[in-house]
């Protein structure tokens, strides 16, 4: 038999050359059976976009009809955020407990139910009992659906998949525009009522299709069911040789014997039901968790106190103190705005997996930081000026768009692929939920205090504020972030734990990609 060692009825060295050349190429390969879940599960990220963005256009006619004032519309506009806290803190636990398959369902159901009141609305409390339940809703769908999108993604992947959830979130704010626009031409009493309940169509739709989509690998290890994962990542993987190694490493980080064959084995009931993870993540953190856990705050607090909601929500204003005035003219380039974010986000999750998750967030912040100092400076010169410059207006413009266009680059996909990314699995959910919950009170600050800091010290002083911020956040990134592309999820802690610089963290993650 040429000399070779025959072992098993096999030829070790010619078959390992062989299995390693064909996993170097199926790296190059984008998985379609993981790509079609994610783009399923995270419908439930259209579905929240659209919530969210369409009762911009309603409130004109719920106003006219319902006979309610100003402080009610606001508080019908901002319920959702603050309802989306409670579904954030709860929703990592429960999709430990049911799984993370039947929490995108419960999510869908919540989103129905909100809809079908709102669609209803025959009184404004109604109306309100409605959004507060889509609130919830959307707490559920901010944390489940970036925790699937990673569990189920190989790392060669991950950061495109990933990035799934932030992309379908500007898909659903458009669509809720269009719905606005289209629906506007119907009578009083039908078009705002369409508006709101037509969401409903697609919740119920998603609740039903989930119900034939795979379950998470990682959580079903977590439950013992390791036949049940090997199935699933054998789907999900580009070779068996991928897929095992996944499975491999999963067992080691849920506390399985990796040397196990068996189908179903015996975990503790606290690693089953995700028990004692906010524990870990606050009294007792290891090093690395502890820095893990830093890395998602601060990430999801730079997210928003960067002036993310504030340039999206109140747009129409920096570009009415910049002299715009015309009605039409603000629509047209807040919509702008609105297809920017789109086609930005689409790029980013294109680049993450080649790029990586830190280099996209360096280049996103330093972009952002570039863009406010102009914006501040054209918003001085347009200020001090007793003359109309058509110069400074256009630059505004520009500037917007520019901000606009480089968060959507690296700040929006990329926090939330490295934060769902990062955190070990017995803590993954659960300190997503945390993430959620900072991301929503920083930017419910940013909002609801953002109309008082300009008034009190300018529109250009508050953007310079955000540029002092987003400097900040730059500084943050480069010095604690370490690169996370290509590494496997069971790596994380490692990475955290080890005393390498970012520099060298990216060269490790560049030779785990790159090497079969």
């Amino acid at each position: 038999m040429s000399g070779a060692k025959e072992t098993n009825g096999h030829f070790p060295e010619p078959t390992k050359n062989v299995i390693d050349v064909n996993d170097h190429e199926s790296l190059k390969r984008l998985n379609m059976y993981a790509c079609t879940s994610v783009i399923v599960a995270t419908v439930i990220s259209i579905i929240h976009g659209y919530v969210t963005s369409v009762m911009s256009g309603a409130l004109l006619f719920i106003k006219e009809e319902l006979k309610i004032n100003d402080q009610q519309v606001q508080l019908l506009a901002g319920i959702l955020n603050a309802f989306a806290l409670p579904g954030s803190m709860v929703a990592g636990r429960i999709s430990d407990v049911i799984g993370r398959r039947y929490t995108i369902m419960a999510a869908s159901l919540i989103f129905m139910s909100g809809s079908i009141l709102m669609g209803y609305g025959p009184s404004y409390p109604i109306l309100m009992i409605g959004r507060c339940t889509s609130g919830i809703g959307a707490g559920f769908a901010l944390v489940i659906a970036p925790v699937y999108c990673s569990e189920i993604s190989p790392p060669s992947s991950r950061g495109f998949l990933t990035s799934f959830p932030s992309l379908f979130i500007n898909v659903g704010i458009l669509l809720g525009y269009v719905s606005n626009y289209f629906f506007g031409k119907m009578s009083l009493l039908l078009g705002w009522r369409m508006m709101l309940g037509v969401a409903a169509l697609p919740s119920l739709a998603l609740a039903l299709i989930m119900l034939t989509m795979v379950e998470s690998p990682r959580w079903l290890v977590m439950q013992g069911r390791v036949g049940e994962a090997r199935r699933v990542l054998l789907l999900v993987s580009n070779s068996h040789h991928e897929a095992e190694k996944r499975l491999r490493d999963i067992k080691i980080a849920v506390g399985i014997d990796e040397n196990s064959n068996q189908d179903v084995v015996t975990v503790p009931k606290k690693t089953m039901s995700g028990g004692g993870a906010l524990k870990e993540l606050f009294c007792k953190p290891s090093p690395s968790v502890r820095r893990i856990l830093m890395a998602g705050i601060a990430l999801h607090a730079f997210q928003r106190l960067c002036g993310n909601d504030a340039m999206l929500l109140y747009s129409p204003r920096v570009f009415g103190k910049a002299g715009i005035s015309s009605t039409s003219k603000l629509l047209l380039a807040t919509l702008g705005i609105g297809i920017i974010k789109v086609i930005c986000t689409f790029i980013s999750g294109t680049l993450l997996d080649r790029a990586g998750r830190r280099v996209m967030l360096l280049i996103s912040a330093g972009g952002m930081v570039v863009s406010l100092v102009g914006l501040s400076v054209c918003l001085t010169i347009v200020g001090h000026s007793k003359d109309k410059l058509l110069w400074p207006v256009s630059l505004v413009i520009v500037s917007v768009y520019a901000f606009v266009g480089f968060a959507a680059l690296g700040m929006g996909p990329a926090t939330w692929v490295y934060s769902s990314e990062i955190f070990p699995l017995r803590l993954r959910a659960q300190g997503i939920g945390i993430c959620v919950l900072v991301n929503r009170i920083a930017g419910v600050t940013v909002i609801m205090s953002f109309i008082t800091i300009y008034k009190n010290i300018t529109m250009s002083g508050t953007f310079f504020m955000f540029t002092g911020i987003t400097v900040l956040a730059w500084l943050f990134y480069y010095f604690f972030l370490p690169e996370t592309k290509g590494r496997s999820l069971e790596d994380m802690e490692i990475i955290f734990g080890g005393r390498c610089t970012p520099e060298v963290q990216m060269d490790k993650a560049e030779s785990n990609t790159t090497d079969p």
